[in-house]
C-alpha cells in the first residue's frame, strides 16, 4: 500500500517576509472572502493571533528577514487553544524541516512552538555549484538502481532547488523527483536529495509509499452508498461527502507523482441504471468501485465524528477513487497532486484488487498526514509517516464495525493470496511476524525501509490498545510481547486513535523521530487526559515496551 508525496502547491497562502505575514494574515482574516471560508471565528481569530506571534517571537522560531512563511493548518481545541502550523522558505527555496508549529492559549497568549529543527537558516549563496541536469541524471540512477532487473521506459525527472534542514546543518540541495514506467507500463518514482555544492547524495526515498443506493462489494459484502442522480441513471458520487466519487482507470497507467505529471489515466465516473451496485465478483468492474467508495466514506465518517476534521485536508472537499488501475498492479496509493487514491487490481497470485477496508483509510490518512505533521517519509519520521496510516486505517476499520470485515490489528489481510506466503501484510501485536519489521526501537531502526520501521510504532498501538501477552480478539489470536519484560495494560482502541491523531495535528513535525514521538504522544495524552492520569501513563509504559524511553 503506497502514496506518493507532492510539493504543496496553491493550498497553502504565500507571504513575503515575516512582516508581509502578518499583514497578508490580518488582511486575510478580516476579508468577506475570508469570513466566507472560515466557519468557526475562533480559527480567524488564531490566524491574527500567530500572526503577531511570529513577529514578537520571531527569534526564538528561528526566524529571519530572508525567510517567509506560510499556514499549512489551524486547530482549535474545544477550550479555545490553538496550535498554528506554518512552512518557511528562504528566498523562495522551500526550507525541507522548516516547519513548525505555534501553541497559543485562549486568550492569544504564546505559549511556545515545536520546531522541525532548531538550527538557522543562513546560506552564503543560494546558487548552487551542482547543475540541474547533473541532478537529474543522479537521481534517474538512482532510480534505475533501486529497481534492479526492470527495463524502465519514459523515465524523466525534475530536480527542485531547496534548503535542506533536516540533515544536519542546513545547506543547498536539489529534491529531484524521478518517475518511469517498468515493462508491465506501471509507475515507479524515487526522490533523491542531492547536495548542491558537492553532488553527494543527502538521501533517498521512494515516492510511491508501498504497504502493500447499495452495491455488492468484493469485501465488505452489501453496503450502503450515497449516490448522485444523472438523468434517468446514477453517479457513484457522494454529495453528502464533498462529492467523493470512483471513477474506472481502465487498467491504463500514468506518469503523475510529484512533481512531474506527464500524463494521467482516465478516472471514468461510475454510473448504474437502478443505484444498486456491483455482484460482488470480480466479473462486475463496478464490484471493486463499491469498496473503494465505501472505503472512502467510512474514512471520511470515521475522521469527521471522532476526530472532528472535515475532508482529509479539512476543508470539506472531497477526494476521488480510481480503480482497475495498471496491469496486475500490486499496489495502491494515495497521490497529493490529485487529491485521489489509486487502487490496482493485484496479481490474483500474491494479491487480489487492493481495494480492502484497511487499505482506504491507510491511503488516505497519508492524505492527512501530508496536510498536517508532513513527516518526512525516510528515516523514523518514515516509519512513523507509514505507522501513522497503519494505526489510524486500523481505527477505520474498527469504526466501520463491518461484520464482513470485523475489525482487526491485521493489515491488508483480505487483499492477500495464498501465494503471498503469510495471511497479512503486517501485524500490529508482533510486527516481525512478518519476516522484516522491527518489534522494538533501536538505533539502527532508521535504517530499514519505512514499512518495516512503522513496526515500533504499530506494536506500540497494539500494547496500548489491547495491553501485553496472548488474546484472542474478534477471533483473531495474537500475543504481543515487550522488550522490557513488562506487563503493559491497554486502555482501549478509542483513546489511542484519539492520541495518536491529536499528537499528529498538534506536536509532530517532518522530522519527528520516534523519541520525538513519545514526547509528542505524552503531550496529546496530557491534553486529552490530564498528566498523571492511567492513560498518561500508560502512554509512558507502552514505549518503554518497544524500547523508546
Amino acid at each position: 500500500m503506497s502514496r506518493t508525496r507532492h510539493t504543496r502547491g496553491t493550498r497553502r497562502l504565500a507571504t513575503a517576509g515575516i512582516a508581509a505575514t502578518t499583514a497578508t494574515l490580518l488582511a486575510a482574516a478580516f476579508s468577506p472572502a475570508a469570513h466566507a471560508q472560515d466557519k468557526p471565528v475562533p480559527r480567524v481569530t488564531a490566524l491574527q493571533h500567530a500572526a503577531s506571534a511570529l513577529l514578537e517571537h520571531a527569534s526564538a522560531l528561528g526566524l529571519t528577514s530572508d525567510e517567509s512563511t506560510s499556514v499549512r493548518d489551524v486547530i482549535v481545541d474545544k477550550d479555545g487553544t490553538q496550535h498554528v502550523r506554518y512552512d518557511r522558505t528562504y528566498h523562495r527555496l522551500p526550507v525541507l524541516g522548516g516547519d513548525f508549529v505555534v501553541h497559543l492559549s485562549s486568550d492569544g497568549a504564546y505559549r511556545g512552538a515545536n520546531r522541525a529543527t532548531k538550527s538557522t537558516v543562513s546560506l552564503p549563496t543560494t546558487t548552487p555549484k551542482l547543475s540541474a541536469p547533473k541532478a537529474a541524471d543522479l537521481a534517474l540512477d538512482a532510480l534505475r538502481a533501486a529497481n534492479p532487473g526492470k527495463t524502465l521506459k519514459s523515465v524523466k525527472a525534475r530536480p527542485e532547488l531547496v534548503v535542506d534542514a533536516l540533515h544536519g546543518a542546513p545547506r543547498l540541495a536539489w529534491r529531484t523527483n524521478a518517475a518511469g514506467l517498468d515493462s508491465l507500463g506501471n509507475p515507479v518514482a524515487r526522490t533523491v536529495l542531492t547536495d548542491a555544492r558537492t553532488g553527494a547524495r543527502i538521501d533517498a526515498w521512494d515516492s510511491i509509499e508501498t504497504a502493500t443506493g447499495d452495491g455488492m462489494s468484493l469485501y465488505s459484502g452489501t453496503v450502503p452508498l450515497e449516490t448522485t442522480p444523472s438523468g434517468s441513471a446514477y453517479q457513484l458520487k457522494d454529495p453528502t461527502r464533498g462529492n467523493t466519487y470512483t471513477g474506472d482507470a481502465a487498467n491504463k497507467t500514468d506518469l503523475c507523482f510529484l512533481s512531474i505529471c506527464f500524463q494521467r489515466a482516465p478516472a471514468t465516473l461510475f454510473t448504474d441504471a437502478d443505484n444498486h451496485w456491483g455482484s460482488g465478483t470480480t466479473a462486475d468492474r463496478s464490484s471493486a468501485a463499491v469498496d473503494a467508495q465505501y472505503g472512502t466514506d467510512e474514512t471520511w465518517d470515521y475522521y469527521r465524528n471522532v476526530h472532528g476534521r472535515n475532508g482529509i485536508a479539512g476543508d470539506g472537499k472531497g477526494s476521488y477513487n480510481r480503480v482497475h488501475y495498471g496491469s496486475n498492479y500490486n499496489n495502491a496509493f494515495w497521490d497529493d497532486s490529485c487529491f485521489c487514491m489509486t487502487y490496482g487490481d493485484g496479481d490474483g497470485t500474491t494479491f487480489g484488487p487492493l481495494v480492502a477496508l484497511d487499505v482506504a483509510g491507510h491511503e488516505m490518512t497519508h492524505g492527512v498526514t501530508s496536510t498536517t505533521a508532513g513527516l518526512t517519509y525516510s528515516g523514523e519520521s518514515g516509519g512513523l509517516n507509514e505507522a501513522t496510516s497503519d494505526i489510524l486505517g486500523t481505527m477505520v476499520e474498527w469504526y466501520a464495525n463491518n461484520a464482513s470485515d470485523p475489525g482487526d490489528y491485521l493489515i491488508g489481510e483480505k487483499v492477500v493470496r495464498s501465494g503471498f506466503g503469510k495471511t497479512a501484510l503486517r501485524y500490529m501485536d508482533k510486527p516481525s511476524k512478518d519476516g522484516n519489521s522491527a518489534d522494538y526501537w533501536s538505533s539502527s531502526v532508521g535504517n530499514l525501509d519505512v514499512h518495516y520501521s512503522s513496526g515500533v510504532a504499530n506494536h506500540f498501538a497494539y500494547l496500548l490498545a489491547e495491553g501485553s501477552g496472548a488474546k484472542t480478539i474478534n477471533g483473531v489470536a495474537y500475543d504481543s510481547p515487550t522488550y522490557n519484560g513488562s506487563t503493559v495494560t491497554g486502555i482501549g482502541r478509542d483513546k489511542v486513535g484519539k492520541i495518536w491523531y491529536r499528537a499528529l495535528t498538534v506536536y509532530m513535525t517532518s522530522s519527528t523521530n520516534y523519541a520525538g514521538a513519545r514526547t509528542a504522544t505524552l503531550n496529546a495524552a496530557k491534553d486529552l487526559y490530564g498528566s498523571g492520569s492511567a492513560e498518561y501513563n500508560a502512554v509512558a509504559a507502552a514505549w518503554s515496551a518497544v524500547n523508546v524511553n
